[in-house]
């Protein structure tokens, strides 16, 4: 009859009348959506979006990661982030995306024999790194240990507050990101935001993390910070010189980290902590220079590394003067 559908299959194809949309839908319980037609579905709702969005949102919608970007869309990013960090903290800021320096693999050296635990370190590293003043976020810890124990972490206290220091009995240990060439946090970040550089620094993008905290929990050494709330930092605060891979202002829901100030380093700079220190315990240079200052240490002094028996292998190192 005219009108009337019929599901007799056709001789041909084996195949039945009916559209085969309506027979999904005719088998589904009431009020539910196949996974085929839900992604159909927002698949045409997202085309409908972007068609109408500019090429920052749209590169923003189909968010890459930094080494993945092409040249073009690198450019549009650091522009995006300079405009909004503009607006937010006023005019003079700079964003760079330095990338890692050719023959060099960054090394640090502490000499626990000479650190004296004033946390001049810490506050260079907060004034350097943009780390928000509210909720405050460090990224070096100092320890102070037991001398009658020696490094023995079973000891250590991390919020000691004498009227001077150093005290007596007492020595002190700054632990920060070991940046480790056998990394945990790279082992598991689940979407590949954390990474180690050709240069050696273990770098976080912080447009692609998405907040697990996996590395977190992963590192031993406790170097890490999870954005909770959208990071404090006054205007007249803020250091300019930004990079987009280091101390640009990072947003909430993100891990942060030492990056061996990367906005510096790569320019042939010490880190903020090296400068600040006032008594040189701290030695930082390239480890494939013979003759650098840190090659120096490692040849010429007793050295060890933090939980050695992890075989994380660091490129942070402890030595006594």
């Amino acid at each position: 009859m005219p009108g009337q559908r019929t599901d007799r299959p056709d001789a041909r194809t084996g195949a039945t009348g009916a559209n085969p949309v309506e027979q999904r839908l005719e088998t589904q319980a009431p009020g539910t959506l196949g996974r085929r037609d839900f992604l159909t579905t927002v698949g045409l709702a997202a085309a409908g979006f972007l068609a109408g969005c500019s090429a920052d949102q749209r590169e923003e919608f189909f968010k890459r990661r930094f080494v993945e970007l092409s040249p073009e869309q690198m450019t549009r990013r650091l522009d995006r982030l300079r405009r909004q960090y503009q607006a937010q903290y006023g005019a003079g800021v700079a964003l760079s995306a330095t990338a890692a320096r050719p023959e060099t693999a960054f090394g640090y050296a502490l000499d626990l024999a000479r650190c004296i635990g004033c946390r001049r370190c810490v506050y260079g590293c907060v004034k350097e790194n943009n780390q928000s003043r509210e909720p405050q976020v460090h990224w070096i810890d100092v320890l102070e240990l037991r001398k009658d124990k020696g490094i023995d972490l079973h000891y250590a206290n991390r919020y000691y507050d004498p009227t001077t220091v150093p005290e007596p009995g007492k020595f002190y240990m700054p632990v920060a990101c070991l940046h480790c060439r056998n990394a945990p946090c790279v082992q598991v970040c689940p979407v590949g935001a954390t990474y180690p550089d050709p240069d050696g620094i273990v770098i976080i993008d912080y447009d692609w993390c998405i907040g697990c905290r996996c590395c977190m929990a992963a590192c031993p050494y406790g170097a890490r910070s999870f954005n909770w709330g959208d990071p404090q930092i006054p205007a007249d605060e803020l250091n300019p010189n930004l990079h987009v891979l280091g101390n640009r202002p990072r947003p909430r829901g993100v891990v942060e980290k030492c990056t061996f100030c990367v906005q510096r380093v790569r320019d042939g700079r010490y880190p903020a902590c090296v400068e600040v220190c006032p008594v040189g315990a701290r030695k930082f240079g390239n480890l494939l220079d013979p003759e650098d200052e840190v090659s120096r240490v490692l040849r010429d002094k007793r050295v060890f590394v933090l939980k050695v028996e992890l075989r994380t292998d660091p490129a942070f190192y402890y030595f006594y003067g």
